[in-house]
């Protein structure tokens, strides 16, 4: 049955980016970043619909340059708000009522596997709401100005990472009651645990990071070649009695 709908928020500024074009429109090995992510998610059979939130002065730019590549896909373009969660928002609101639930997941984090989101995916219809994440595995400093102030202890501290899917009826309520929250609002799951509902963890892996940087962009690069490259077969070992070289 497709009963997930996905969100794939892709209307930010990419100010901490620097290149020439916005994070999610920049190739990735020969294809936008944007479309290597929505690919996770448009193929399954699970997948009722996806999302694109893309920011109303890139409209007219994303269907001349990318409007081709949607035709046949089980995606529709939304436009963006000032801010994530406006965004995210607006598509929510395109989301039917029958779908029982929705997935959120960054339009620039193109490398989660597939496995990683059938066990959150799998988690959620179980619990009602789950994310992926990972440990911290660095020691955390806090630091003002240039000066380290402390150490801040990394027990029990994990990094956020996404898909996030959640039912859609405790999103909708969340995001209903999401002008009572009086701190930034960073992700999806943030609302529902200010509404009381629990989400569940999903270990996910280092490789499902997030394309902030050119730095990251590289990184990404190498990722998805060494994915591409072929695994060689190697030779049988030869024994005492092959006729090897010496």
């Amino acid at each position: 049955m497709s009963d997930f709908a996905v969100i794939l928020p892709a209307a930010g500024s990419s100010t901490r980016f620097g290149g020439l074009e916005k994070k999610p429109f920049t190739s990735l090995d020969g294809r936008p970043i944007w479309l290597r992510s929505c690919e996770l998610f448009w193929t399954r059979p699970d997948v009722a619909r996806v999302y694109i939130v893309i920011a109303p002065e890139d409209g007219e730019v994303f269907r001349a340059r990318f409007g081709h590549l949607l035709l046949f896909a089980n995606a529709e373009i939304v436009e963006g708000g000032a801010e994530r969660f406006e965004s995210v928002a607006n598509a929510l609101a395109r989301v039917p009522a029958e779908v029982p639930f929705v997935a959120v997941h960054d339009a620039v984090r193109p490398l989660v596997a597939p496995r990683q989101i059938d066990a959150v995916f799998a988690k959620a219809r179980e619990t009602g709401a789950a994310m992926l994440g990972v440990p911290l595995a660095d020691t955390l400093k806090r630091v003002e100005g240039d000066v380290v102030r402390g150490t801040v202890p990394r027990a029990g501290l994990w990094q956020a990472q996404t898909p996030q899917v959640f039912r859609r009826d405790w999103l909708v309520e969340a995001y209903a009651n999401r002008g009572q929250l009086c701190t930034a609002i960073t992700d999806d799951a943030q609302l529902l645990e200010a509404g009381g509902r629990a989400v569940a963890m999903v270990p996910g892996t280092a490789a499902n990071f997030k394309i902030t940087t050119q730095d990251d962009l590289a990184l990404a690069e190498a990722v998805v070649r060494s994915r591409a490259k072929p695994v060689e077969e190697k030779p049988p070992a030869r024994g005492f009695g092959d006729e090897a070289e010496w």
